[in-house]
């Protein structure tokens, strides 16, 4: 049964982001009926911070070579590993079962939330391997960060998701799927003003396109699977 991650990250109750990650979740879901579709919002249930108990047993699984994620377990010895594992638990048993992990991610000063941050800190270890999930970055931002835009060199967003899912989950440039909208302060913002146009045209593309990434997911698998 094919199983959908769907997590948000921002502060807003309807941030862009947001639209964009539900515009691919209901078109998924639409071509997928067998789904199960697990929703975490990560500012409404917050994750904490890794603490020290966290650090040790990643430190016996490099010591002992335990890479298999389902003895992970078998690293968790002291009371106060005990305690931090049963924050990483449940949070890593929803990323395990998994097909598709979505996230829905705003930029925060150059970067991704406090928020979003926090739960990959939590799931994430040593020498993990995930593939081959698919993953989904659904992001906003208020300026425009795109090749060839003054503050590209700034853009610590989508490029530290994408090095971060193929450099540590070993997840292939092609299982990583980005969709998203720019200059979202043009809605607030005078000096952006000119340039609200763009912004409509950028988010509706978004919308547009994480639907029919939805589709296409969707569809790829059920030939894959001979549905």
């Amino acid at each position: 049964m094919p199983h959908l991650l769907h997590l948000t990250a921002g502060a807003r109750r309807a941030s862009h982001s947001a639209r964009v990650a539900d515009a691919f979740a209901e078109s998924w879901l639409a071509a997928t009926p067998d789904a199960v579709h697990t929703r975490r919002d990560l500012t409404e249930q917050p994750v904490p911070p890794i603490r020290e108990a966290w650090t040790t047993i990643c430190d016996t699984l490099l010591r002992e070579g335990i890479t298999d994620i389902s003895r992970y377990p078998e690293a968790v010895r002291t009371p106060a590993e005990r305690e931090a594992w049963s924050i990483v638990e449940p949070l890593l048993a929803e990323l395990v079962a998994a097909d598709v992990v979505l996230i829905g991610s705003p930029m925060y000063n150059f970067g991704v939330s406090a928020a979003l941050k926090a739960w990959i800190d939590q799931v994430t270890f040593p020498k993990m391997d995930l593939a081959p999930r698919r993953f989904v970055i659904a992001y906003a931002r208020g300026g425009s960060y795109l090749p060839g835009a003054p503050r590209e060199p700034y853009e610590y967003q989508v490029r530290y998701l994408l090095d971060f899912f193929a450099g540590h989950y070993a997840i292939p440039a092609a299982d990583v799927h980005v969709v998203g909208a720019e200059l979202t302060n043009a809605l607030v913002d005078p000096g952006l003003a000119a340039r609200r146009p763009q912004h409509e045209d950028s988010l509706a593309r978004a919308l547009a396109d994480a639907a029919a990434l939805g589709r296409s997911l969707a569809l790829g698998r059920a030939l894959m699977e001979g549905v």
